[in-house]
């Protein structure tokens, strides 16, 4: 408790001077700054590293439910980085995104039309450009979209304010259009395999801390979180070799399917689709919280969803998760831009 009430705190800094145009709020010292430097240029001597183009999997999912109703399709964008955009896997049924569409097709029995706009390697000052290419086309603005960024602004030691802010604005921006936003927050750093101490400590405690700050920014501007830090722990920790794509630092198709069934949940309950009501069972650990609490405590947990209630409370939700369905082929001409 008192490592999280920590936490919140300087998740609540970051997250204000963010708001207020501030630089970064220093969480290390120079000493300690000095050894995760020596420490990187060794892992990254280790840690694999992919240049592979990213299977494409936009298009249309669900198209079967075409015949049976005259609603038209679900549109579903994805913004972020490698991991949004599904680097690792070689086929479009692996990716994050397609899994999700699939999901969210047969969930709504609706078609699900999707586009993915995610650039790796991308930072959160990168944000501002994908969301013009999402919303360019203002007769296809998206119903909801998913965000995942966070891990190269924390190895490129990017100021966690910045980063804050570039991504709070991107939600502002789509919530704006209308869109329903879902990020998942900063992964965990610390669960890559051939990361060795202190770098291991180091990295879990800056991307925890940053997905806290992140949770804070986007609650705020409208959106909702899914922490996808420990989500990606225990599983990862525990089965490294599955979980984890040849590279040693991207997810496998499996760690992919992991984290969609995970944020599964909350992009349906952000459309009405999940049969849970919007309100705590504190049996599950859940409830309302200040939001700067919650945003610590799901950083800590993944799969931990923080919605935004009445300020300055938020919900906090352990959402059951649902198996996920195999994607089935795209129709690459359904999605235009």
């Amino acid at each position: 408790m008192p490592m999280t009430m920590s936490r919140a705190r300087v998740a609540r800094r970051i997250a204000t001077a963010a708001a207020f145009g501030g630089g970064g709020v220093g969480l290390l010292g120079v000493a300690a700054v000095g050894v995760l430097l020596t420490e990187v240029r060794l892992a990254r001597r280790t840690v694999g590293g992919s240049s592979d183009i990213p299977p494409c999997a936009d298009g249309r999912y669900g198209a079967a439910f075409s015949h049976r109703t005259d609603r038209p399709p679900l549109r579903l964008g994805f913004l972020g980085d490698s991991t949004a955009a599904g680097q690792g896997v070689h086929r479009p049924s692996q990716t994050p995104g397609a899994l999700l569409a699939s999901g969210l097709a047969a969930l709504s029995e609706l078609p699900v039309d999707f586009r993915n706009v995610a650039l790796p390697g991308a930072q959160s000052d990168d944000l501002a450009r994908q969301v013009e290419l999402m919303l360019a086309d203002g007769a296809a603005t998206p119903d909801v979209c998913v965000i995942m960024i966070g891990a190269n602004d924390v190895t490129h030691r990017m100021a966690p304010a910045q980063s804050v802010r570039h991504l709070a604005e991107a939600v502002r921006r789509l919530r704006a259009a209308g869109c329903e936003v879902i990020v998942g927050t900063c992964p965990d750093l610390g669960t890559i395999e051939p990361v060795y101490q202190p770098l291991r400590w180091v990295a879990r405690r800056l991307s925890r801390q940053l997905a806290a700050a992140q949770t804070i920014g986007v609650i705020e501007s409208g959106g909702r979180t899914v922490s996808l830090g420990d989500l990606l722990g225990p599983e990862f920790e525990a089965r490294p070799r599955e979980l984890f794509g040849p590279d040693n630092y991207h997810p496998s198709a499996e760690g992919y399917a992991t984290a969609a069934m995970a944020v599964l949940p909350t992009l349906c309950a952000s459309l009405g689709l999940w049969p849970e009501e919007e309100r705590p069972e504190p049996a599950r650990g859940e409830g309302l919280l200040p939001v700067e609490q919650a945003a610590a405590e799901a950083a800590s947990e993944g799969g931990t969803e923080v919605t935004a209630s009445r300020a300055p409370w938020a919900l906090l939700k352990h959402r059951r998760r649902r198996q996920l369905p195999e994607p089935e082929p795209t129709d690459p001409s359904s999605v235009t831009g």
